[in-house]
């Protein structure tokens, strides 16, 4: 599968920057917490884990590379809607199971390159499970056997 024309800081490598890090662990936290089915279709989430985002639940819709990429624009720009400037924006597709490297994670993958390529903007994508996170292009994951809240996201849900 032709995963696309990628700006060079779309893909997560190692080491991974200490805020971005921040960012994918708060991404799988929140999962965790608001996720409670064992099966449910997978989601997409476009923006920063924690505050903005805009979300597409996926159930079983059939949607095409160009669809997967308007979609993808679209909530980027939903996000940038009011705000001034350049809005930093991350892909995460949220999903039951392993994070072995599936169909869906590619075609998202895909997506997300074109529109960042479109919208001159870096995007990088990973999947996220209740326990960790994975870069699909590059291998480069997180796992957490116990997650916990930070002490100050405890006050913040309050």
């Amino acid at each position: 599968m032709d995963l696309g024309p990628a700006p060079p800081s779309s893909a997560i490598t190692e080491p991974v920057p200490r805020p971005l890090l921040a960012l994918l662990r708060r991404a799988v936290l929140d999962h965790a917490v608001s996720e409670q089915r064992r099966v449910f279709p997978p989601t997409v989430h476009v923006g920063v884990p924690g505050r903005a985002t805009a979300t597409l639940p996926l159930g079983d819709q059939r949607l095409d590379h160009a669809l997967r990429v308007d979609a993808l624009e679209a909530m980027v720009r939903r996000l940038r809607a009011g705000r001034t400037g350049h809005v930093p924006a991350l892909v995460w597709l949220t999903r039951a199971g392993s994070l072995e490297v599936r169909d869906v994670d590619l075609a998202w993958l895909s997506a997300a390159r074109t529109a960042a390529a479109e919208l001159g903007q870096a995007l990088p994508m990973v999947v996220v499970n209740r326990r960790s996170w994975r870069e699909p292009a590059t291998g480069v994951q997180r796992d957490w056997t116990r997650l916990r809240s930070p002490v100050g996201a405890a006050a913040e849900r309050r």
